[in-house]
């Protein structure tokens, strides 16, 4: 990997992580148009770093509430109901699913998900799925309504995104909306429910860079993750600002195309759906 190949990825995974258009399924379509290896998923998970310290920076007032509550309540009773101590024990319930079944699953993620043919599939499918959840959630609850089912739904709905095309951000918000969580409230959950799970899975990940044989080498891999991050954080302040007042439709309509004409080019062969393009 080169490094206009990392600068161009690392936008790439900056401006997609946070929109529910699945920021995995970009950076593989990406590579393969441009004719480029698979980054992989050890680069995917290494970069995806740099997006969530954005999530830290942003969210930085919430985050030190939380864990200060979630502190407290270990060995102070009256802590135990304050809602930022329960926002803290749910994130970690929320964070099992995808960390059991990120190990149980880690050959089919590092292989067999990455078929640009099931990328295509979920960007459809679960685009769909957004757009339903948007237009019937009844986007009355906030966070403090969070119970323990709740959280395991969001985490379940999270470990979705292990397949590139589901989005952890578009899977996380969508189950949200079914459980009638607002807009804002699902997504701020969906970017707090991630950090555990991607900070895990980078770090597991760190390893993978720079072995013999494997596309992504550290010099790239850091630019990529830096670029990721200040363009990450620029989209977070955005994205809150827009679903205030606005839908998920427009990303529904481009997931749909995206989906549709990744299908395309791989029925007539412009595309690889296991690697890059007859060109």
């Amino acid at each position: 990997m080169g490094w206009f190949e990392a600068l161009v990825l690392g936008l790439v995974q900056g401006l997609t992580e946070f929109l529910p258009i699945s920021s995995s399924a970009h950076l593989r379509i990406t590579a393969a148009l441009a004719g480029w290896d698979d980054p992989g998923a050890a680069f995917t998970a290494v970069t995806q770093i740099g997006t969530e310290l954005a999530v830290i920076l942003y969210f930085s007032a919430k985050i030190g509430k939380i864990l200060r509550a979630w502190f407290f309540s270990i060995y102070k009773k009256d802590w135990r109901q304050d809602p930022d101590a329960r926002l803290g024990w749910l994130i970690i319930v929320g964070s099992m699913p995808i960390v059991v079944l990120g190990l149980l699953l880690q050959d089919a993620i590092d292989e067999t998900f990455r078929d640009l043919r099931i990328t295509a599939t979920t960007l459809i499918v679960f685009g769909l799925i957004l757009l339903v959840a948007d237009r019937i959630g009844k986007q009355q609850r906030t966070l403090d309504h969070l119970t323990v089912p709740h959280g395991l739904g969001f985490g379940f709905a999270q470990a979705l995104a292990l397949i590139p095309g589901v989005s952890r951000s578009g899977g996380t918000t969508s189950a949200g909306l079914l459980l009638g969580y607002s807009r804002a409230e699902a997504a701020e959950y969906s970017f707090l429910l991630a950090l555990p799970a991607v900070f895990g899975s980078g770090l597991y990940k760190l390893t993978d860079i720079g072995k013999d044989g494997a596309p992504a080498q550290w010099g790239p891999t850091i630019l990529a993750t830096l670029v990721a991050f200040g363009v990450g954080y620029a989209v977070i302040a955005w994205l809150m600002s827009y679903i205030k007042t606005k839908s998920f439709v427009p990303f529904v309509i481009y997931r749909l195309v995206l989906g549709v004409l990744l299908f395309v080019l791989i029925f007539t062969g412009v595309l690889d759906p296991g690697a890059g393009p007859h060109l």
